[in-house]
């Protein structure tokens, strides 16, 4: 047990789920990826015909692959590939193993789908439960899980990894947010897991409802399906006087519970017992070196569902080899910074919606919610940041508001090579989320319709 140093009266569990695996050495973690590569690689080829195909146009074979670095001469598996293959084309296991589909939205065309055998859902649920002890979790807790329920892989995810631990789970789902706070204090919710943005609004709503959180017992936060940064995270942990740490996952991999990060905080734990991890040049595909920052490219190698096979996540971000403080051995990942399709480029700059908020929860005359506004005037893309003031600064003299608009709009041209416009809006107009936080209006798609 350690004290929370956010929250010094409440205590933070420090176990492992699983010791065996978390643990292990390199040179077997990496003999178990091997072996495990290969039986992937065959079954898909066996099993799949986009993948024969796949591999045939690369000139290779499953018996090419004889070592973790042949990885790379394996196809890239992409977003559209899965729309392009809608429903099953892609599933490996056939219909009377598939006992679980989620899918992501379908906003852009056809959903990606994802189909999970019973071994997957059970693999799914010990990996969530790995994460959770990571945050402290054991069986005597009571975990909100608060990420959306349905086709989306947040809240049944969620909700069976806190079942396979033993703890209690309270399936709120998003929204409803009085309620959620009623039910954490009646019930004494002890972890509570949603996006980030939408704790900030529970926060919010909570502290406003007259709700003292030193006084709950929640002392942990486990947020993700989002990029978040360190700032939002100390205002997280100030505001609800939690320990907050990020879950990172996606659906067409399997869901929240690919990578967690442990009470170092110093990157999530990709878990390498069932994913292979590598960082890419965006632009070339090449394969970067550690530390170097890129697209995250992962592959799975104990799902028989819908194995996928260096698939191209676009999520932005460095990995990191060494053995961590916490003991775990797994390889940890920078948080996401973005996503390669997230990515705005005005005037020739790449700019990440994260990179905003880093800088904006910098003031605390600023509330953390803000939106990017994209327009083009002429043959030139404009960027205008609106930004949220406080209760104190709305009120506040014209001079002091231009004197803070101006050390925002130098600081943002520090960070992002680029003059940007401010625009204060009043307290709590900008709308808030109850899943992910949509940070970007682009009037030039409007512009187009």
């Amino acid at each position: 047990m350690i004290q929370s140093p956010k929250s010094p009266g409440k205590k933070l569990r420090m176990a492992y789920y699983d010791p065996e695996h978390e643990t292990m050495t390199r040179e077997k973690l990496e003999q178990l990826q091997l072996e495990r590569l290969k039986t992937t690689v065959k079954k898909v080829y066996r099993a799949v015909p986009f993948y024969k195909k796949a591999f045939r146009d690369k000139g290779i074979e499953p018996g090419d692959i004889k070592s973790l670095s042949d990885i790379r001469n394996l196809p890239f598996i992409y977003k559209q590939d899965l729309r392009d293959n809608y429903p099953f084309g892609l599933f490996s296991a056939p219909l009377d193993r598939i006992i679980r589909l989620h899918a992501s939205s379908g906003t852009t065309g056809k959903p990606s789908v994802v189909g999970y055998t019973k071994k997957d859902i059970s693999n799914w649920a010990d990996l969530i439960a790995r994460s959770l002890v990571m945050a402290g979790g054991d069986k005597n807790d009571i975990i909100q899980v608060a990420f959306g329920y349905g086709l989306f892989t947040g809240g049944l995810g969620t909700h069976y990894g806190v079942e396979r631990l033993g703890a209690a789970v309270l399936p709120m789902s998003g929204g409803n947010t009085a309620r959620q706070l009623m039910l954490m204090q009646d019930f004494g919710t002890t972890i509570l897991a949603c996006t980030p943005s939408y704790a900030l609004f529970l926060a919010e709503e909570g502290i406003a409802a007259g709700i003292d959180f030193k006084k709950l017992p929640l002392r942990a936060g486990v947020f993700g399906a989002e990029p978040w940064t360190e700032n939002m995270r100390s205002q997280l942990e100030s505001k609800m006087d939690i320990t907050a740490l990020d879950i990172y996952g996606l659906s067409e991999i399997m869901g929240p519970g690919v990578a967690m990060e442990c009470q170092a905080k110093q990157g999530s734990h990709i878990f390498e017992d069932h994913f292979i991890a590598e960082i890419i040049d965006p632009d070339t595909g090449e394969a970067l070196p550690y530390g170097q920052r890129g697209e995250l490219v992962l592959t799975t190698i104990t799902k028989e569902g819908i194995p996928l096979l260096r698939y191209r996540t676009r999520d932005i971000s460095t990995l990191h080899p060494e053995k961590c403080a916490c003991g775990r051995t797994h390889m940890r990942m920078k948080r996401v910074t973005g996503r390669t399709d997230d990515m705005l480029i005005i005037r020739g700059v790449n700019v990440f919606p994260s990179q905003v908020e880093s800088v904006l929860l910098e003031f605390g005359e600023t509330e953390p919610h803000y939106l990017l506004v994209v327009d083009r005037k002429g043959d030139l893309d404009d960027l205008e940041i609106w930004v949220e003031l406080s209760e104190k600064m709305f009120f506040d003299e014209v001079k002091q508001l231009e004197k803070l608009e101006s050390r925002i709009r130098h600081k943002l041209l520090s960070v992002l090579n680029i003059n940007v416009k401010i625009k204060f809006v009043e307290p709590r107009t900008i709308p808030r989320s109850e899943g992910k936080a949509n940070r970007v209006m682009d009037r030039r798609d409007l512009m187009k319709k």
